[in-house]
């Protein structure tokens, strides 16, 4: 079935008791057992599965063609779990896009006597001397946030297989419309499912989606369900419910990105967009080669610096002021303000997620806040 299909029908079922269409929140913790000490279902405690959780974990695999998925209750609760489901010393090539993937690596992990380096993963040359003989996971980002840089997935992975190492992709900015990871050599694709995924920001989650049931994403499963970072059954359904509309809300977020973005690269006050779908994009090729469209998350850098950029983001008055991305409403965001170390974003950057509203509205507000 093509995307759009699996986007409404995968993970869904009619509800045997009610033939409701609409799948019920199943808020109860506990499942029954007979006379026999039988369960009903595949169900026991809400920890270790949930029907409205199930539902999801199948959805996401559905869209990846994948095995298996594990739903969780954020994108970093998701992250957290492969990170403690390597082997101790293990070595960690890790994408230098959004910060806190790595701040959690260096604050956490690193005591766990986890190595990381820290690379630009589309300079396939800096990512290949990256590579030890204990490297045990590559964590690329793409396109990465906030500088939104592309890594050859083919490539990428290639390179870490030969070295044994497993290779998960951060698939959050892409969504499984636009890439696919694990149809170019990934192992793993993670979401954070707060963004466009659930798509309407009212929702936190996140999921792991592996290409194989195998021992590693069985690690995965245990700390999910031991740990008990999982997302509730009202998330999940909401989360299930964003997908619906998944594939025809990330078409409009890439069709007025793109419009933006062209506004933009022609403004006096700009001095560069970080956008590939833009043919002079040093990323173009590689995004056109591996993604259908380019996504709703740009960024600018402004000629006037630090102080350029937060004039300019306090003079909108369309765009939300805020953290986050992939939502229906677009937001703009300093970066440098809010991230912490070991992030390095450019102090003249501004983020911008783009929304699913009229481009021309987006346009004119950036054209007054830079006048």
């Amino acid at each position: 079935m093509k995307i759009e299909t699996l986007a409404v029908h995968a993970g869904r079922e009619i509800d045997k008791t009610t033939g409701a269409v609409q799948e019920p929140i199943h808020l109860s913790t506990t499942f029954h057992r007979d006379e026999n000490g039988e369960l009903a279902s595949e169900f026991i405690y809400s920890r270790s599965g949930n029907p409205n959780r199930r539902a999801l974990e199948k959805c996401l695999a559905s869209l990846e063609g994948a095995a298996e998925c594990a739903a969780f209750s954020s994108g970093m609760a998701a992250a957290n779990a492969v990170f403690q489901a390597l082997e101790p010393g293990a070595h960690v090539v890790l994408s230098n896009g959004y910060y806190g993937t790595g701040k959690m690596l260096m604050d956490v992990f690193t005591r766990w006597q986890v190595e990381c380096s820290v690379v630009d993963t589309s300079d396939l040359g800096a990512f290949r001397k990256s590579l030890r003989k204990n490297t045990q996971l590559v964590w690329i980002e793409t396109p990465t946030n906030p500088m939104i840089r592309v890594t050859d997935l083919d490539a990428v992975s290639a390179h870490a297989h030969s070295v044994g190492a497993k290779v998960v992709c951060d698939n959050t900015v892409g969504t499984p419309i636009l890439q696919r990871p694990l149809e170019h050599g990934c192992d793993m694709s993670m979401y954070s499912a707060t963004k466009f995924l659930s798509g309407h920001g009212d929702v936190l989650g996140g999921a792991i989606v592996s290409k194989e049931n195998d021992e590693f994403f069985e690690r995965v499963r245990t700390i999910q369900t031991g740990a008990g970072a999982v997302p509730s059954p009202f998330e999940c359904w909401l989360t299930l419910r964003g997908i619906r509309t998944l594939p025809y809300r990330v078409r409009a977020h890439s069709e007025n990105a793109m419009k933006v973005a062209a506004y933009l690269d022609g403004h006096g006050a700009i001095s560069s967009v970080n956008y590939p779908g833009l043919e002079n994009n040093p990323h173009h090729a590689v995004a056109k080669k591996q993604m259908k469209m380019f996504g709703g998350l740009l960024s600018i850098h402004l000629k006037g610096g630090r102080d350029a950029a937060l004039r300019m983001a306090s003079r909108v008055r369309l765009f939300t002021r805020a953290t986050s991305l992939g939502g229906t409403e677009s937001l703009i965001e300093h970066r440098a303000s809010v991230e912490a170390p070991p992030a390095q974003t450019p102090e003249d950057l501004l983020r911008l997620s783009i929304g699913l509203e009229h481009p021309d509205d987006l346009i004119a507000d950036l054209e007054q806040a830079l006048a």
